[in-house]
């Protein structure tokens, strides 16, 4: 026999896509007199969370549910019911109605788990300005009906968000970052990124504007809208003025209607009680945010997409620590593994570490309550040059330049490479190959650079494909291969197109060897005058005991004369531009004393 149905009047916020700006009282207002003639139909069994018996033990799945309903990519498959279009209210105009699935779609567009969790941190560092101080990354055990299940949370002491603040943060594309420094822009990542990780988030925030403290609370729970059948994105919330003693309701147009709003709250989120929901305030301080993501996805086995119970102190990716761990590798293969290069596609703390260009003066993230140690490979590299790029911008746009550290990564193998693109201090693409696949060219070269001036895809994980970039992609190509062109004999390469001069010095050495005939003397057709040729024959043992290794260390030897030569002669030069402006100085000064000289006398005279 199917649950029973209870309707119930809501006051909750429609998701909607709105860059107006306008106070709490009119958005709540206006979203909740459009949606106070509609109904929701909601079963009265609450959702259950899975259960986590070990690190690689399948959760034990709720009653109705499917693996395909905890499985991210498989998530968004589900049959959608009979919708009903609710009534206009008179002289008002039909709105777009976003469904419960386009969540999930447009989550999709982060493809790596990892990127999810970057967007909330970046939203931390945006906070910066804000006097953030800090974001706290840590997995957290919560309870639904008894149901143990892990959750994902994060805590900053930033500004914070007040009603209508949060409000902006549940809507689609809404975005107040415009500043050059912040790297949130789309207006999209809050939504994109929680859903990613989980099917549910609850948001916590208290912040103080105007003089007014205030404290929010805001449910976006995909398990909410797909079993009780919803055919719009709903997001219920509730509001308190802390200015005073009390935590006192804000009420936009009933006390019913608030009560609904908790009451949807208390049912859906693993706080039953709203004592329990109040307490989560407690650490978040005068001003902050919390966000708890439970129902976390599934991978393809039944497994928790991120596993919590291999490091104590990280959080790593199940599928990619499983097939670092079950693959039988060789030697080399076990180095490169070691190599954050590696680590961070696994490693939230090798990649959060690596998220970053500069390093946070009185800034933290806390992964699981041990400070991230930052890390610039720049800082590692062997034989570093500076290569400064121009790129070409559209007529009337600011022009810039990039500085590109480019150098030899140290004790690595050598088929880690690439360059860390930067966007606004934010990792966009690690050791990012620009050279071809298969080509010596550019082994274990790395570098390091800050692209402000072409824009992040939605996911912040690669660049628009936009002519900037390509030019962008082919000045690195160039870089990389004049930068191995004078520096890979430092360790030990040949330079290109060493091996054809070896070839052709050896083969003329062999022709020259061949016009003295068996007597020792030079051809007549070959003499020169005044040119004495010794009586000698040329023993062929001379030409192969010189090998090519020979060669090449000769060669060797070669460069790095001529870098020290290149290296006196730049200092020479600068040292001759110094004494020159010293020269000039000494003869201004000169002219200036004669001046002062001859007008003493001038006035002695007079």
């Amino acid at each position: 026999m199917p649950p029973k149905v209870e309707k119930e009047h809501l006051n909750v916020v429609d998701i909607a896509s709105s860059d107006d700006d306008g106070d709490a009282q009119t958005v709540a207002r206006k979203q909740a007199s459009s949606l106070g003639e509609r109904q929701l139909r909601r079963n009265i069994s609450s959702p259950e969370m899975p259960q986590s018996s070990g690190p690689i033990t399948p959760p034990a799945l709720p009653s109705g549910e499917t693996l395909d309903s905890r499985s991210f990519w498989k998530a968004g498959n589900y049959v959608i019911g009979p919708t009903s279009k609710p009534a206009l209210l008179e002289g008002a105009l039909e709105h777009a109605r976003v469904h419960p699935k386009f969540l999930h779609s447009n989550a999709t567009s982060h493809k790596w788990a990892f990127g999810a969790i970057a967007e909330l941190m970046d939203n931390a560092v945006d906070e910066i300005q804000h006097s953030a101080t800090f974001i706290k990354v840590d997995k957290i055990d919560i309870k639904m009906d008894n149901s143990p299940g892990p959750a994902l949370l994060f805590l900053d002491d930033g500004g914070g968000m007040d009603p209508v603040l949060l409000r902006k943060c549940m809507s689609l594309g809404y975005s107040s970052k415009k500043s050059n420094t912040t790297i949130g822009q789309y207006g999209n990542g809050f939504k994109t990124s929680t859903m990613r990780l989980g099917a549910d988030v609850i948001v916590f925030s208290r912040s103080t504007r105007a003089g007014k403290a205030t404290q929010s609370v805001g449910l976006l729970s995909y398990t909410f809208l797909r079993r009780t059948g919803q055919d719009d994105v709903i997001v219920p919330m509730i509001d308190f003025d802390i200015s005073g003693h009390w935590a006192e309701p804000i009420i936009y147009s009933t006390h019913d209607d608030w009560s609904s709003n908790l009451k949807t709250i208390l049912e859906w989120s693993p706080f039953s009680l709203k004592e329990d929901l109040l307490l989560q305030f407690d650490d978040i301080g005068p001003h902050g945010t919390k966000i708890i993501i439970y129902n976390l996805w599934l991978n393809d086995e039944g497994i928790y997409e991120l596993a919590f119970d291999d490091d104590d102190e990280d959080i790593r990716l199940r599928d990619e620590a499983l097939r670092e761990a079950t693959t039988k590798v060789l030697k080399k293969t076990v180095e490169l593994q070691s190599h954050i290069s590696y680590r961070l596609r696994y490693s939230l703390r090798a990649y959060a570490s690596m998220l970053y260009l500069r390093k946070f003066n009185n800034f933290q993230i806390i992964l699981r309550g041990k400070p991230v140690q930052q890390f610039n490979i720049a800082d590692e590299l062997q034989y570093p040059k500076v290569v400064t790029y121009k790129p070409q911008v559209a007529a009337g746009s600011k022009e810039c330049s990039v500085e590109t550290t480019i150098g030899f990564i140290k004790e690595t193998p050598t088929n880690v490479s690439g360059f860390n693109v930067y966007h606004k201090n934010r990792l966009i693409r690690p050791f990012w190959k620009v050279k071809s696949d298969g080509s010596m060219i550019g082994n274990g070269v790395v570098g390091v650079l800050e692209a402000d001036f072409i824009e992040p895809a939605h996911d912040k994980q690669d660049f628009e494909r936009s002519s900037l970039f390509v030019r962008l992609e082919n000045r690195l190509k160039q870089m990389v291969h004049e930068y191995w062109k004078g520096h890979c004999y430092l360790m030990g390469y040949q330079p290109p197109g060493f091996a054809a001069k070896q070839k052709k010095l050896l083969a003329n050495q062999h022709n020259n060897s061949s016009n003295f005939p068996a007597g020792g003397k030079q051809d007549s057709r070959d003499e020169q005058p005044g040119l004495d040729v010794p009586d000698v024959v040329m023993p062929e043992g001379d030409l192969a005991s010189t090998s090519v290794d020979q060669l090449c260390e000769e060669n060797i030897q070669l460069f790095m004369r001529c870098e020290e030569k290149a290296q006196k002669e730049a200092e020479l030069k600068q040292t001759i531009e110094e004494l020159e402006k010293g020269l000039e100085d000494m003869r201004k000064k000169c002219a200036h004393l004669s001046s002062l000289l001859e007008s003493k006398r001038k006035q002695k005279v007079t």
